[in-house]
């Protein structure tokens, strides 16, 4: 069921064209589009690689980090809370990563319910420093 070389590579310049080089695609998607440019997919890879393309095609929206409303990284490990930075994350754990993203998107949550800036120093400090911030 693989691709042709063209044809694989014609698909993911379309991904890329549509999605900024790329930037605007979660990093598991963009990890997809290079397996499948350098023929790295088995049948179901290709079927995803296929649907990501139909996906983009119709007006691609990021995924949720970890399922997380509001909550997106970026290729450069930048976590953002409705596009604004808020964490940077470098876990080579998925587990340990996912704990920390909930945790973040409390936090995010607790601050917004709260009427504080959802900001990096806000998400990291403030709620620690302030018991009283409770999630509404």
């Amino acid at each position: 069921m693989e691709m042709e070389t063209k044809e694989r590579c014609d698909l993911a310049c379309e991904i890329l064209r549509a999605t900024n080089d790329g930037n605007e695609l979660a990093p598991p998607d963009l990890k997809l589009v290079e397996m499948a440019v350098n023929g790295f997919l088995n049948d179901k890879g290709w079927e995803a690689f296929k649907e990501l393309h139909r996906k983009v095609k119709a007006g691609y929206k990021k995924p949720w980090f970890h399922g997380i409303e509001h909550l997106t990284i970026d290729h450069s490990g930048y976590v953002r809370w409705k596009g604004k930075v808020v964490e940077h994350y470098t876990f080579d754990n998925c587990e340990e990563e996912e704990d920390s993203a909930k945790e973040l998107g409390r936090r995010c949550r607790i601050l917004e319910s709260n009427g504080i800036e959802v900001n990096m120093e806000n998400t990291i400090w403030l709620v620690n420093r302030h018991a009283q911030l409770k999630e509404r």
